[in-house]
């Protein structure tokens, strides 16, 4: 979600003034501001985490600390159950967000539009997944995130190391032997590569459903992806080895001083959602704050490394160390390739036809290599954001989700 950074330029030059803006202009947006303070006050989830938003909406929550098998610490979110308590069993379903985001993706709408919240109130056990290194997951056993060797990992380990343990955890937790997985865009690769390469893993998942699914991004125009022009030398001189858009307090006061003005709330909208794809008309304006604080929740440096080698080469390739580090680390000069074709779990995918990073022409190659695949919906007007935060995805998405996992019990 860099679209933080070019709302941070864009709209600091409405606020504050910039070369070209005259002072008498400057003086009445000013003066716009201070009469929209008076008359409006600030979402108070703009500054809560997401336990604390789930109980703001009346829903019980429930925070988990999750070991992996190298250190990794990460906190889990549940709602147990719905407003209306139902007795019996209820089937896990675990959400994983995408890139540089976090588990409030999934309940940051109010509850009728949260798949969250909708998921909880169907009768199911809900489980928000938080991927090492965002906000909610920067914790270790022996690291700190001010060490670089902290940040050495990406979506590899996340599929290979966060993503078993949570498994493992919420089925010894809730005494269950198979749960249901929901991904998002990262969270769907983490999904490809995990359940590909791990059969122990798969035979845990009941049904398997990707929204806006990324395997490759071969065919992506998304400006996000354009950090892959850079030479990886330059990136890394650029960002350094640490931790790359970690949530800040400057893009606090900016959710605060500037998408929550109604004046401007529009606009933050757009340029919000540029990078990612947008369409206004199917955005909550409203929450646009609470967006903003809440992603970019930051990943590793060498994470967006990753992604930018597979922009280069066209395939879900593990991580490039280079010849000599691959030999390390794999026993080969080259990575090795995940095969999607080897997962076996039931799979339902939701792509959308406007969707710039998870493009539509990496998707239909994506479509011949699932060998399980139960179910497909094309939403031709839907962006990468509108799995998470559409007001038309009760109609289009939610109640087919509903459906599909009903079927899959």
């Amino acid at each position: 979600m860099l679209c933080v950074l070019v709302c941070v330029s864009l709209l600091s030059g409405l606020v504050l003034g910039g070369p070209a803006d005259s002072s008498s202009s400057n003086q009445r947006l000013f003066e716009a501001h201070q009469r929209f303070d008076k008359r409006q006050k600030l979402d108070p989830e703009v500054h809560m985490n997401i336990s604390e938003i789930i109980r703001r909406w009346g829903y019980p929550a429930e925070e988990h600390e999750v070991v992996t098998e190298d250190g990794y610490i990460l906190t889990v979110n549940r709602i147990p159950q719905g407003l209306r308590p139902t007795t019996g069993v209820r089937p896990v379903v675990f959400l994983q967000h995408g890139l540089l985001a976090a588990g409030s993706n999934w309940i940051t709408n109010p509850p009728n539009t949260s798949l969250g919240y909708v998921l909880a109130d169907a009768g199911y056990d809900v489980w928000l997944g938080n991927s090492r290194g965002n906000t909610w997951s920067r914790k270790h056993q022996s690291l700190r995130p001010d060490q670089d060797e902290y940040w050495r990992f990406s979506y590899d380990e996340m599929a290979l190391k966060d993503l078993p343990a949570v498994v493992d955890y919420i089925l010894k937790t809730t005494a269950q032997e198979q749960i249901y997985y929901i991904g998002h865009s990262q969270g769907t690769t983490i999904a490809f590569i995990a359940f590909s390469s791990l059969p122990e893993l798969s035979s845990k998942i009941k049904l398997y459903v990707g929204l806006a699914p990324v395997a490759t991004v071969q065919f992506t125009q998304s400006p996000m992806t354009k950090l892959s022009v850079f030479p990886e030398f330059l990136i890394w001189d650029l960002f350094g080895r640490q931790d790359f858009l970690p949530q800040s307090h400057m893009i606090e006061w900016f959710a605060e001083h500037v998408c929550a003005k109604h004046v401007l709330s529009e606009l933050c909208g757009n340029v919000f959602f540029v990078l990612c794809g947008f369409d206004e008309k199917n955005l909550n304006v409203s929450r646009t704050p609470v967006y903003t604080t809440h992603c970019p929740a930051g990943t590793s440096v060498q994470n967006m490394v990753h992604w930018s080698q597979a922009v280069h080469g066209g395939r879900l390739m593990a991580f490039d160390f280079g010849p000599a580090g691959n030999m390390k680390h794999y026993n080969q000069t080259t990575p090795p390739e995940y095969r999607v074709q080897d997962m076996k779990v039931p799979t339902a995918l939701f792509s959308g036809g406007q969707d710039t990073l998870a493009d539509p022409k990496d998707v239909a190659i994506l479509l011949t290599q699932v060998s399980n695949l139960v179910f497909h919906k094309h939403i031709p007007h839907w962006d990468h954001l509108d799995f998470i935060w559409g007001l038309d995805a009760p109609e289009e998405m939610f109640s087919s989700i509903l459906d599909l996992l009903q079927k899959y019990q």
